[in-house]
């Protein structure tokens, strides 16, 4: 689909685009006759694995995957493998069904009954490529977030959401967070005004060190290689401020119910030593939301320091732990005032008789990864409506927004990203094995990183 990098659009037009058809009697396009839906998986890295071990888990019906494809032959020979191993009598892929190379994603989906599904877990620059073909062939999507890395790539985004709909095809994006039984009890006591008005929130994803590309080896082209390194580059995948940092401004905004409108930021690269890549060691987010509230979110990937990875809502009259350790179980509890117990191992679980403790929801929780692709499958067979393209692209745009205000030492607004005309990889639905990167490499031997402050209209 092309897109015309003039067009404008602003914030309320943007979040309105894809209700626009909520009225309108759809079609119904039917699953295989004899009730198994059959699955794709397209892209088959670990998320692609693991949302494939979710699609053969759900326990509302048969489903089966029918075809494979990757870029990569190991790749796609150990997703095989495990997948076998672990599902032997729902894996039906032959040979002549595990695909190589960039036009593989099309033969795969070829291989799909219209109403099939197909996993899109490829570095997130190719999901409107793919995307595109899905609603083409009248295929139900689940996609891994992100779903955009820049402006004109969210505009194209929504335009396919609105498309599949239009069709009546299910599309499911990866931020399964909002799948939580715990965190949606959460959100209904916060929204049931039980910390009061929230007032700020925090956030953190602090890690051991991430997106890292040491010099090319001999045998693989640059374009293979940055395309393995996906994290490294943004072109690929939004670096990793976008793809691992999404989640907690999702689950954040999610909670405050609604989505930030401008943000500054700080970072800056300390000490990458021999990786060539284009992200930052630290960055610090100040988001803003309509009202004035402020998310504070810290992002760190450096080895050797704390790590934190929770998310906190303060109020008015007290807070809550959205997260706590990792995703997964989020252990989300309530508390009197702001006094929350710091939570960094297993071996530190909040303890039931704090005195300030209000609520906390009851344990073992279901894992979320699960729940998205029940709910999503549930959509399916029984017809209800299900299209998380919007608010996947609205949460891919506002890390952007987030990402860009670092790069770039300004202050971005929603508006300012949605219709920044940098797109980073314009060429990515033509791209060959041998033939040039998205991003090249300058005479002095690195890729080109930001430059906050000397560029400021775009991040490199």
């Amino acid at each position: 689909m092309s897109e015309n990098g003039t067009v404008t659009a602003s914030r309320r037009e943007f979040l309105a685009g894809a209700s626009a058809l909520a009225g309108v009697a759809l079609p119904h396009v039917h699953a295989a006759e004899n009730n198994t839906i059959q699955i794709a998986l397209v892209g088959c890295g670990g998320r692609g694995t693991g949302a494939a071990i979710n699609a053969l888990s759900v326990a509302n019906g048969p489903t089966k995957l029918v075809a494979m494809a990757d870029v990569f032959p190991k790749k796609l020979n150990d997703s095989y493998d495990k997948l076998r191993t672990q599902f032997a009598a729902q894996v039906d892929v032959p040979p002549e069904r595990r695909l190589l190379g960039f036009d593989a994603y099309r033969q795969v989906m070829d291989y799909l009954k219209p109403g099939g599904v197909v996993i899109l877990g490829t570095p997130p620059a190719f999901r409107w490529v793919q995307f595109s073909y899905a609603i083409e062939k009248g295929l139900h999507t689940f996609m891994e977030k992100p779903v955009t890395v820049d402006g004109p790539t969210t505009r194209r985004m929504l335009k396919l959401g609105e498309l599949a709909a239009a069709k009546n095809l299910k599309a499911g994006v990866g931020l399964m967070v909002r799948h939580c039984r715990a965190r949606q009890e959460l959100l209904d006591r916060i929204r049931s005004g039980q910390i009061g008005d929230i007032v700020a929130m925090r956030a953190y994803r602090m890690g051991q060190g991430g997106g890292t590309a040491p010099p090319k080896p001999e045998g693989i082209s640059e374009l293979m290689y940055q395309i393995q390194r996906f994290h490294a580059f943004l072109w690929a995948s939004g670096g990793v401020f976008s793809d691992y940092y999404i989640h907690q401004i999702d689950e954040c905004s999610w909670m405050k119910g609604a989505w930030p409108v401008e943000a500054h930021a700080v970072g800056g690269r300390h000490y990458r030593r021999d990786s060539l890549d284009q992200n930052f060691d630290t960055y610090s987010v100040q988001y803003v939301y309509p009202d004035g509230t402020r998310l504070f979110f810290d992002g760190r990937n450096m080895a050797g320091c704390r790590d934190e990875f929770a998310s906190y809502a303060h109020g008015s009259k007290g807070s809550a732990v959205i997260s706590t350790l990792s995703h997964t179980p989020g252990m989300t509890r309530i508390y009197k005032g702001q006094k929350m117990p710091r939570v960094n191992s297993r071996k530190e679980l909040p303890l039931p008789d704090d005195p300030n403790l209000v609520w906390a929801y009851p344990q073992p929780e279901r894992s979320p990864y699960q729940l998205e692709w029940d709910d999503l499958m549930e959509a399916i067979r029984q017809d209800k409506p299900y299209n998380e393209v919007q608010r996947g692209a609205e949460a891919s745009l506002v890390a952007s927004m987030g990402r860009m205000a670092a790069h770039t030492g300004q202050i971005v607004t929603f508006d300012q990203i949605l219709n920044c005309p940098h797109e980073f990889a314009p060429s990515v639905d033509r791209l060959t094995p041998d033939g040039p990167a998205p991003l090249q490499m300058g005479p002095d031997g690195k890729y080109p990183v930001p430059q906050p402050g000397v560029l400021t209209d775009r991040e490199y």
